[in-house]
Order: C-alpha cells, then structure tokens, then sequence
C-alpha cells in the first residue's frame, strides 16, 4: 500500500496518459504523476478518489496491474456530472488523485486452493488487478476460474485481456450474456447459471465477487447451494463514498464504513446487513 498521504483530503495531481474506450459508456484513463513521486503501489480490490478539477469527485477502483508501478489505470463508466467530465478528458490533461484507499482481495487466503472469481459487468475492473496477481504467483493456487457476465455482447469489458487469459492453459474464463446480439455464438444467461457448473471444489476453494447488489446476492446463493462456506466468500461493496478516509460517515454501511473497512469484505462479516434491501 502506498505510504499515507500527510493531507488525506489534498488531491495529487496525475497527468493523463492514456485513454481507452472500453465499450459504448465504459472506458479506462491511465494516469501518472505530474511531479516526482513514488512508485504507485496499491493491493488488489483497492480504489482511488478521483478529482476533475471544477467539477467533482467520485470513487474509482484501481484496474491496473499491480506490478506495473509507473502509472496507474482506472475504468469506469459514464454514470454522472464527474465521469462524464472524466469522458472528456485527453492525454496531457491533470486530475486529482487521492488514496490509495480500502481493503483489499484477500488472495493470499487462496493459497492452495480453487480461487472463483464472480464478475457482473464493470465489476470486472476491480477484480481485473486480482487477476494479474494470482496469474503472477500461479503455482501458489489450485484452479482459477473466472465466472463473467454482462448484459449483452457490446458491454463485455478488456475484451483484449480476456482472450489472452483464454489462451492460458492455467485460467479458465467463461463468459455469458444476458441477451445475445449480432455474431454472438457464446453462453446466454445470467452468471448463476456458470456457478452452478463451474468446475471448483467448493471444499477447498474462495470466491470473489464484484458486481451489481442483486447480482451478488444470487451469487451467494448459488455458491452456498455448491458448499462454499460464508467465511471463503469476499464480496466487493459500493456506496457513494465522499471522503475515503472515515471522516464523513456518508458510506456508513452497518457498523462498518465501506471506504475504511471495505470495500471488499468477507462475506460472514456482513451476512446479517447484506440481505436487508433498507441498508
């Protein structure tokens, strides 16, 4: 993790380096810094606050690879005022970069087992990091299995990635899609259905999660009914942080504070506020 910053609320300023369009509303900034800085460091599940001078700021996790420390790499979608400042934006530009901030992917409880990871949509971006790093230390882990699912064809995320980890006899990557479209031939259906026959064996394995509430709750579901005990699910939460330190409160989820003590959190941790659809 990077060292703390001396001013958690003071934004670095990061250049643009690169910007890639993803998908139709979805695209990844590459950043690095404007000034004589520290390698960035930061562990996988990870995110930053990103500030568009004059306009905002708003939470993004980390996409990058965690070996590559020269810049850093944050996908995310068009969803309000900031990212759609953020869409706009062109190499040579300057953001504000505050964090790194949370917890992180807990891989080193995978250590000898099945690692499944569950992604829905843009929730492939914060598991993307988790990726890099189990492949980097393969022969620490049983099966990786990554489980993804998106609404349609056009919104599948690092399309690149994907085929190359494909072509890895040691990653297995399957992929469905809510409705199919144009020269798809691939799986239809939601994500839950891969669960159900996902080669892993849930007495030795850990399951990480990222994607929208509801989505999350199912893979649940369909992870219990396999075997997968409470304590070897990690789930990647999202609320609408404001600080990233713990000042505020705004992300309060529970007894818990997403941006300090999440955003991923075992799942027999937070069972009993995960269900409530009032939290």
């Amino acid at each position: 993790m990077n060292t703390p910053l001396a001013e958690p609320m003071q934004p670095v300023p990061y250049r643009i380096q690169g910007f890639e369009r993803e998908t139709h509303d979805t695209f990844t900034l590459e950043l690095k810094a404007a000034g004589e800085v520290s390698p960035w460091v930061f562990a996988p599940g990870q995110f930053n606050m990103l500030c568009v001078f004059g306009t905002g700021e708003v939470p993004i996790s980390i996409s990058s690879n965690p070996a590559d420390t020269a810049s850093i790499k944050h996908t995310t979608r068009v969803v309000g005022a900031v990212t759609n400042a953020m869409n706009t934006l062109k190499p040579g530009d300057s953001i504000g970069v505050r964090g790194p901030f949370g917890s992180s992917w807990p891989l080193e409880l995978g250590r000898g087992k099945d690692v499944v990871l569950i992604a829905g949509g843009i929730g492939l971006a914060p598991l993307r990091p988790a990726l890099f790093e189990l492949l980097a230390y393969r022969e620490r882990f049983r099966r990786i299995i990554l489980l993804y699912g998106t609404r349609t064809p056009r919104d599948i995320l690092f399309k690149r990635d994907l085929k190359r980890w494909r072509s890895h006899f040691d990653l297995e990557v399957y992929i469905t899609v809510d409705r199919a479209s144009g020269a798809w031939q691939g799986m239809v259906g939601v994500v839950i259905k891969l669960i159900q026959r996902a080669p892993f064996d849930p007495s030795n394995a850990i399951a990480l999660i990222c994607g929208p509430e509801v989505m999350m709750r199912f893979s649940i579901e369909a992870l219990q009914q396999r075997g997968i005990g409470n304590e070897n699910i990690f789930v990647s939460m999202e609320r609408n942080m404001k600080c990233g330190c713990g000042f505020c409160g705004h992300c309060q989820y529970g007894p818990h504070f997403v941006c300090q003590d999440g955003p991923v959190f075992g799942y027999d941790r937070i069972a009993s506020i995960f269900s409530k659809a009032e939290v």
